[in-house]
């Protein structure tokens, strides 16, 4: 696929604009004594986050968060030694993960959850066979 030159300016308005709605990043690094990756923009607000958050920074050491770069556009943040890269519009949009990772994350922690009233329930749905069978669209319920 070959690029125009109008495919190349409409590509440079789109990153204009982008930098124009949001500011860029002036420093980042990562806190060990809170665990957050803490990031510093132009308007002089700080974000931070756990890096657990980020599917990306999930299983990621301090010494391999501490080296975090910002993308010449400020618009990025770069872990080298992970080979991750983060979009600052999507953190600032509150898309730390993709939807399906943060409902797969939130669903795990539901599952690990234990409470009588959760043993009592498995208890009683064991005696009446366990876990009732998933009926497809081809398949009819057994009676």
């Amino acid at each position: 696929m070959e690029f125009t030159d109008n495919d190349f300016a409409q590509a440079n308005a789109r990153g204009a604009a982008t930098k124009a709605a949001f500011p860029a990043a002036v420093a980042v690094h990562y806190d060990q004594r809170i665990e957050r990756v803490v990031i510093t923009l132009a308007s002089k607000l700080e974000i931070a986050f756990a890096p657990g958050d980020v599917p990306a920074l999930a299983h990621a050491t301090p010494a391999s968060l501490a080296d975090a770069r910002i993308s010449p556009s400020g618009l990025g943040i770069h872990f080298p030694l992970l080979d991750a890269d983060l979009y600052l519009p999507a953190l600032l949009e509150g898309f730390l993960g993709s939807q399906r990772w943060v409902a797969s994350n939130n669903g795990k922690k539901g599952g690990q959850a234990r409470s009588s009233a959760k043993s009592a329930a498995a208890r009683e749905n064991g005696k009446l066979g366990g876990r009732p069978r998933k009926v497809t669209s081809a398949e009819e319920p057994v009676s």
